[in-house]
C-alpha cells in the first residue's frame, strides 16, 4: 500500500522537477510508563508521514506532512524550500543496487499484541521487583512495528519492515544511611525479552550496593559493564563520523591506515546483520545495507559516510544516512558497531581493580578530545579476582581514545544496547577519584 501511494506521489513530483525522492513511512507503536509503581502513561498510536527532497539547480529542498491529502501543496513547498539552501554539487540521490532480504527484523507476534497485554506484562516487572523487595521508581515498555518506502528518480523503489521491543526499571533500595539505586533495559526485535528476569537482576544490582565504602584516588584497573562502556563510546564513536571529519571536528582527521586503538581491537559498523537492531534493507537514503570495516587491528580504514559526504571525497557511501522519521533528513549515524576482540581476559586473573556498571554524565564528554570526567555508579571492588564491596562514591577521569589504545575484552556475554554490540571491556591506569 505505501508503494502504491509512493508510485502515485512520484507522478505529481515528477511533473515538476527531475530530481526527487519519496519517503513514505507508517508506525504502530504501544508505550507505557510507570510513576514509582503506578502506571501513569499508556498509548496506543499509529503514525504516517510523507518527506520529499528534491534537487533543482544542484540545491537541495525538503518538505513533509502527515496530511496525505496535500501531497502537491508538500510538493510544491519542497521545491520552494531549494531557494534556501546553497548549490552545492555532492546533492544527490541512491542509485539502485541489489538488495538482499535482511531475516529476523519482524515479530509477527506484534500483530496480535494488545495494549491489555503490553500493561500486564510491564504490571508483572513491577511486581517481581516489589517482591523482591525494591521500590519502583520508574518503569516502561515499548513495542513497535513500522514499515517505511524509498523511491527517487534514479529508479530506487525499496522498502524496509521491522518490529521492535523495549523494557526499562529502575528501583531504589534503602541501606540505612541513603539509598541504593540500579537501573537496566533490554531491548529486542523479537517479543522474547524476560521482563521479570530483568526485574530480578536489577533488585539484585541495588541491593549488592547496599553499604558502599569510600575508596583512595588512584590510577586502576577498571571494568566497564555495558551501560558504563556505551556511555563512553558514545563520545568515542562520533569521530568516525565523515561529516565530523569533514568539518574539523573529529580527532580521528587524517589518520586514515594509522593505529588508533589497541591492535587487539577491531571496530565494523554492520547494518546487514541478522537480527540486530540496527539494521534495515537499505539505510534511509535507499543505499544497500553492507558491512563496514572502520578498524582493522587497531588501524583506522574508514569513516562512516553518507551519500553526501561520501560525495564529497569522492568514495561510496556506507549505508549510514539515516533519518529519525519522515519529518527529518538523512544524517550519518551508525548502525550495529560490532567491538571485536581477538584476545580475553577473566576476572579471576584480576588483582584489583573496579567494576563500573553505569556512568552518569557521559554527555559532558568532549566530543573531540575524547575527554572526560563522570561519576561511577554501582561500582564495586575486584580483589583478588573476586568481585566485593560496593563503592560509596567515585568519579573516573581520562580520555576515551588513549584508554582505547591498551583495552581488552572481558570474557563475558556479548550484548547490544543501542548501536553497540560490545562485551564488558577491560582499560588500564584510569584515573579514579574517591569521593567523601
Amino acid at each position: 500500500m505505501l508503494l502504491e501511494l509512493a508510485e502515485d506521489v512520484k507522478k505529481e513530483v515528477s511533473k515538476l522537477c527531475d530530481e526527487y525522492e519519496i519517503f513514505i513511512s507508517q508506525s504502530n507503536s504501544i508505550s507505557l510508563d510507570s510513576k514509582m509503581d503506578n502506571l501513569n502513561f499508556a498509548k496506543d498510536e499509529i503514525s504516517k508521514g510523507l518527506g520529499i527532497r528534491v534537487i533543482k539547480d544542484n540545491k537541495v529542498g525538503f518538505a513533509f506532512t502527515s496530511d496525505l491529502n496535500k501531497i502537491t501543496q508538500t510538493i510544491n513547498q519542497a521545491i520552494d524550500n531549494t531557494k534556501l539552501t546553497k548549490s552545492d554539487e555532492n546533492f544527490a540521490f541512491s542509485q539502485p543496487g541489489k538488495v538482499k532480504e535482511i531475516n529476523g527484523l519482524v515479530d509477527k507476534k506484534y500483530d496480535d499484541l494488545s495494549l491489555e497485554e503490553a500493561i500486564d506484562y510491564l504490571k508483572s516487572v513491577i511486581n517481581t521487583a516489589l517482591d523482591s523487595g525494591c521500590e519502583v521508581t520508574s518503569s516502561g515498555f515499548s513495542a513497535s512495528k513500522y514499515e517505511d518506502v524509498i523511491l527517487n528518480s534514479n529508479g530506487v523503489s525499496v522498502s524496509n519492515k521491522g518490529t521492535g521491543y523495549g523494557v526499562g526499571l529502575s528501583v531504589n533500595v534503602e541501606d540505612g544511611e541513603g539509598v541504593s539505586t540500579a537501573y537496566d533495559s533490554k531491548s529486542s526485535r523479537t517479543f522474547n525479552i524476560d521482563g521479570d528476569k530483568l526485574a530480578e537482576d536489577v533488585c539484585k544490582l541495588a541491593k549488592d550496593s547496599v553499604g558502599g565504602k569510600h575508596i583512595e584516588t588512584a590510577n586502576k584497573d577498571v571494568i566497564l559493564d555495558y551501560h558504563a562502556a556505551v556511555g563512553l563510546l558514545s563520545t568515542f564513536i562520533s569521530a568516525f563520523s565523515a561529516e565530523n571529519v569533514q568539518r574539523g571536528r573529529s580527532i580521528l582527521q587524517g589518520k586514515l591506515n594509522t593505529e588508533i586503538v589497541s591492535p587487539n581491537l577491531s571496530i565494523i559498523d554492520d547494518n546487514s546483520l541478522e537480527g540486530a537492531l540496527g539494521s534495515s534493507n537499505t539505510d534511509g537514503e535507499g543505499t544497500v545495507s553492507c558491512r563496514t570495516s572502520l578498524v582493522e587491528k587497531g588501524i583506522l580504514k574508514s569513516f562512516l559516510y553518507d551519500i553526501y559526504t561520501a560525495n564529497k571525497e569522492g568514495c561510496e557511501s556506507t549505508a549510514n544516512g539515516y533519518r529519525g522519521s519522515f519529518s527529518g533528513t538523512p544524517s550519518v549515524s551508525p548502525s550495529n558497531l560490532i567491538f571485536d576482540f581477538k584476545d580475553s581476559v577473566e576476572i579471576s586473573d584480576m588483582a584489583n581493580g573496579i567494576l563500573a556498571t553505569s556512568v552518569l554524565g557521559a554527555h559532558t564528554a568532549n566530543p573531540i578530545s575524547g575527554d572526560f570526567s563522570v561519576e561511577v555508579s554501582n561500582a564495586f571492588e575486584i580483589s583478588n579476582g573476586d568481585i566485593g564491596s560496593p563503592i560509596k562514591k567515585a568519579m573516573i577521569s581520562g580520555n576515551i581514545f588513549e584508554l582505547l589504545k591498551d583495552c581488552e575484552k572481558v570474557n563475558s556475554e556479548i550484548k547490544q544496547y543501542g548501536s553497540f554490540i560490545i562485551p564488558q571491556i577491560l582499560v588500564h591506569n584510569l584515573r579514579v577519584v574517591g569521593q567523601e
